[in-house]
């Protein structure tokens, strides 16, 4: 079931709270969501319920970690006024509706997802032989739908995650969202086609929508498009039949696609905390400094006088975040011809990425200085979330007859 984007369409994103925010994160998501904010109607939140699928044991480290969390976020010019910034678990309806969409969600479609055996091979130190950690791509479902999101900003790694979201909107429209006498007027047309052709059909439907079957559905696709024997209405209805389709009354949302940050760490690896190459956005100016002037540089650099080769160097990757294409180039030749020192050549990244820290950090300090300002924000977005999401809810409640 298609749904139309419109310029103004609602966008949903969250973040894990890991504490305090690196460039990593900022080139990455913070500079995405700036932008989106003055697009469309942009839902950030903290999704600290998913921090308790792989940190339940030790949840103490979340409260702190919400609120640095947040100050980075409005330290990089996410804008409260624009955007509605809230914290997940200040919303409960999420809970009611994952809740709600487990009863309808076949168990096949969760252990396929991708992330679900890819993170126990990689945490094998945690014990996550949980309903919450197997649970958790439902969840974040749930946080999708019930604000109705059109689009949710994602690397090519998380489309799956949206497409698991798209089949529970069609499964979920199916089953509450039909017409009446929609399932009887589907069959009736079923059998036009003839037995043996209406039992195929009715094995492709039951594969596609209870286990997942992609195959499936495009042989029942196909079926369709051959069968001489009903018309184009029986034909349309036979469609959504297949694929779950009725009135919408969850949304499928559409992946939009991110670029992955080009951000690398001090190691010349991804900026990331696991590794311990980071750049904090609230690093001090002579931390900065000084974390930048020891990055390892080309290993073939020996002597000042040695040549280097640009590609083999961390710090390059840098200037292609960074520097111009003046400065490039006089990297390029200059490391070639050992014209400048590898603290010559650092010295343009230093200063970019001062400069680029130092306003966020004039308003990072403001907003820490300020600690009830920043709950008054995420308690006013938390608020209009959940306005927004409760009229989902009584929907969902209404059609899934919840609402006596």
């Amino acid at each position: 079931m298609n749904q139309t984007i419109t310029p103004r369409s609602r966008v949903l994103s969250g973040m894990r709270p890991t504490g305090r925010l690196h460039l990593g994160h900022y080139h990455g998501v913070l500079k995405n969501w700036v932008r989106l904010q003055h697009q469309h109607d942009c839902f950030f939140f903290v999704v600290d319920w998913h921090a308790l699928t792989t940190h339940y044991e030790d949840p103490g480290i979340i409260p702190a970690s919400v609120w640095e969390m947040v100050i980075d976020w409005l330290a990089a010019g996410v804008d409260p006024q624009r955007a509605t910034l809230f914290v997940q678990s200040h919303v409960p309806e999420h809970a009611e509706l994952h809740l709600l969409l487990s009863m309808l969600t076949p168990l096949g479609w969760l252990e396929r997802v991708p992330s679900y055996k890819d993170q126990q091979e990689r945490l094998k130190e945690k014990d996550l032989a949980t309903y919450g950690f197997l649970g958790y791509p439902l969840l974040q479902s749930a946080d999708i739908l019930i604000y109705r999101a059109a689009q949710v900003p994602v690397g090519e790694d998380q489309v799956a995650h949206v497409e698991l979201t798209r089949e529970i909107a069609r499964r979920f429209n199916h089953l509450y969202g039909r017409e009446p006498g929609f399932e009887e007027q589907a069959r009736q047309a079923a059998k036009k086609m003839g037995k043996k052709q209406d039992k195929a059909f009715e094995r492709m439907r039951r594969a596609y929508q209870e286990q997942g079957d992609g195959e499936a559905l495009l042989a029942g696709r196909r079926l369709l498009e051959t069968q001489q024997n009903i018309g184009a209405a029986d034909r349309e209805r036979l469609l959504g039949y297949l694929e779950g389709g009725g009135r919408a009354i969850l949304v499928e949302p559409q992946p939009l696609l991110t670029q992955a940050s080009k951000m690398p760490g001090l190691d010349g690896q991804k900026m990331s905390k696991s590794y311990g190459n980071t750049l904090s956005l609230r690093e001090s100016p002579e931390t900065i400094e000084t974390l930048l002037k020891r990055m390892p540089t080309d290993t073939n650099r020996v002597r000042r006088t040695d040549p280097g080769d640009p590609n083999r160097c961390p710090v390059w990757q840098l200037h292609q975040v960074y520097s111009d294409e003046q400065v490039q180039a006089w990297v390029q030749e200059g490391c070639r011809s050992a014209g400048i020192g590898c603290l010559e050549c650092k010295a343009p990244v230093i200063e970019a990425v001062l400069q680029e820290l130092k306003p966020m950090q004039a308003r990072a300090a403001e907003f820490e200085a300020q600690p009830e300002r920043v709950r008054e924000i995420v308690e006013a977005g938390s608020q209009r979330a959940r306005e927004v999401a409760a009229e989902t809810m009584r929907e969902v409640r209404q059609v899934m007859a919840l609402d006596y």
